[in-house]
């Protein structure tokens, strides 16, 4: 089996030896870089499977380094951060990390949320289209399943971050049928929905952002008020 490449953006010392220290125990292997000149050199001679970011750091910040990282790879993204007001959360979300967490943190859900994070995504890498299946088309529309990307009816592709693609693939199996937000969040992260956790509705307004732009596109992703949602697209056969 693989080990698990994690690195670790932090500026303070003392947090990243504390991680490296508690994601070594665990059996992973740990890369350390303290700003994003550090990062990307790092992403361009390892594999790396998951990257645990900070948004304080020194020159960019984690969030303009996140958008970096979301242009160029789907790797695995959590950040971990003593910012803890909504807007950043959500803003985080938007930009395509998997997951949020505040500091200070629990260790033991730190590990676990990370365990099951690479499980997934990794697991993902590995296996081919379910079925044989290699896209969904609705509505001049395309989801591509080998590039995980939005196809508009003009043919510009929107590579999706991973929680949007799971989404959008969720819907596409599912089509007319309502889904809890419950259900939406252990499709894109393995994870139980908690009290005012937004991440389904920030997800699903990033999708239906490539949508709006194209007027004559019908609804594709409707809100069922107390329920969740549903996709309304029309799939071909």
């Amino acid at each position: 089996m693989i080990t698990p490449q994690i690195l670790i953006v932090e500026d303070e010392a003392i947090t990243r030896n504390t991680l490296k220290s508690i994601f070594e125990a665990e059996g992973y292997e740990v890369f350390e870089a303290c700003d994003g000149i550090q990062m990307h050199k790092i992403l361009s001679t390892q594999e790396i499977n998951l990257v645990i970011m900070d948004i304080n750091l020194p020159g960019k910040n984690g969030l303009m380094l996140a958008r970096e990282l979301r242009e160029n790879t789907d790797t695995a993204l959590m950040f971990l951060t003593g910012r803890d007001n909504e807007v950043d959360k959500i803003l985080g979300l938007e930009i395509g990390a998997d997951d949020y967490i505040t500091k200070p943190f629990n260790p033991r859900e730190l590990t676990i949320r990370a365990r099951n994070l690479l499980q997934r995504t990794m697991s993902e890498h590995s296996k081919a289209p379910s079925q044989h299946i290699d896209q969904y088309r609705f509505n001049g529309w395309i989801l591509d399943l080998n590039s995980r990307s939005l196809i508009n009816p003009e043919g510009e592709e929107y590579k999706l971050p991973r929680s949007e693609f799971r989404a959008m693939l969720h819907f596409c199996e599912n089509p007319g049928k309502i889904q809890t937000r419950e259900e939406l969040l252990r499709k894109m992260t393995g994870r139980e929905l908690k009290p005012q956790d937004r991440t389904v509705d920030v997800t699903i307004r990033r999708i239906r952002k490539h949508f709006e732009d194209h007027p004559d596109t019908p609804e594709i992703i409707a809100t069922i008020h107390g329920e969740g949602y549903r996709f309304c697209g029309d799939i071909e056969n």
